[in-house]
């Protein structure tokens, strides 16, 4: 009925709610239809086509469909006589004492409670003063903003516990991305330092097949030398008296202190097996470091130092030592070393 609608319109209900209430019960006045409302506030408006229209004398379906027995039953309990002498004006609620004006609104508190007993009553449920009116309005909209509200504080929680979800996130990926960053430098680092020791051993090779090469072409022309001169060959006795083969040293072609190699022994301060080789007496401190960190992956030659043993003192070399010929530091024609990484 337009007026009932108007009505309902005018307490604030939603359209859609009014149509759908007013329809299921069947225009049966302005009290069905806002009982419906409130009964089904939390459920979402369904499609108006497949709402049946319920009148007063149809069938309960569900929880109210009883045999005829069953209703003469109840109204004997009422006091009637089986010739209807008694009206039902409501329906009530058999487990919880509910009223109802109509088969519609009980069947859909049996949907939504559960309940199955219900029976017919004498008790009219009276229309609402407009007092009553304003104040399930002021309770419907009391209940609806409370409604709201937990829902804000619910969807304001969810975002809390989200944003602190994205931000530990943020944290971990952050920290492997460091972790990452940090490995990446670690093995970049370990891969230049294994460059530059493979580096410096090649090029220790590189020395020291050269100063090999230098050393066999001068022994090779120091033997064609002598034998043109008809001298003994290097590294032979010469033929003398033998009276004198004892004491007379060997022939080598150098004189004093003018050694052209010098033979180096490396022992490492950390223990370990030395390291020999030959290297010209020209070649300098540094020289032999980097002929050193070409035999180890543990010495560095920016780093490492070289001492010295003599019997009564020790000798350390410093790193401006490391520009002078072995000569010059009068390691010829052959020294010991201790080396420290």
């Amino acid at each position: 009925m337009a007026g009932d609608k108007d009505t309902l319109l005018g307490m604030g209900f939603d359209s859609a709610r009014v149509e759908w209430a007013l329809k299921a019960t069947g225009n049966r006045g302005l009290q069905p239809a806002m009982d419906h409302i409130l009964e089904n506030e939390g459920k979402s408006v369904p499609d108006l086509g497949g709402v049946t229209e319920s009148s007063s004398s149809g069938s309960r379906g569900g929880a109210m469909d009883v045999e005829d027995d069953e209703d003469a039953d109840a109204l004997r309990s009422l006091g009637a006589a089986a010739n209807n002498a008694v009206e039902a004006k409501s329906i009530k609620c058999s487990e919880c004492g509910k009223i109802f004006r109509n088969t519609a609104l009980a069947n859909f508190h049996a949907e939504k409670s559960g309940h199955d007993q219900f029976e017919e009553s004498t008790e009219e449920i009276k229309p609402l003063t407009e007092e009553e009116k304003k104040q399930k309005l002021a309770e419907l909209r009391q209940k609806m903003a409370e409604k709201r509200a937990r829902k804000a504080e619910e969807d304001l929680k969810e975002q809390k516990v989200s944003e602190a979800l994205r931000r530990k996130a943020g944290k971990d990926m952050n920290k492997v991305k460091e972790d990452m960053k940090l490995k990446q430098a670690l093995q970049e680092a370990e891969q230049k330092k294994r460059d530059k020791i493979e580096d410096a051993r090649a090029k220790a090779a590189i020395k020291a097949q050269i100063e090999a090469d230098k050393q066999a072409r001068a022994e090779k022309f120091a033997r064609e030398k002598a034998i043109r001169d008809g001298q003994p060959l290097p590294n032979e006795s010469p033929v003398t008296p033998a009276s004198t083969s004892a004491t007379t040293p060997p022939s080598s072609g150098v004189a004093g202190k003018d050694y052209q190699g010098t033979r180096l022994q490396i022992r490492m301060s950390t223990g370990g097996q030395p390291y020999t080789t030959t290297l010209p007496s020209e070649s300098s401190l540094r020289e032999v470091a980097e002929f050193l960190a070409g035999q180890t992956l543990t010495v560095d030659v920016e780093a490492v130092s070289f001492a010295q043993h003599f019997p009564r003192r020790v000798k350390a070399f410093n790193r401006s030592d490391f520009s002078k010929s072995l000569k010059e530091l009068g390691l010829t024609p052959s020294a010991v070393l201790i080396a420290t990484p």
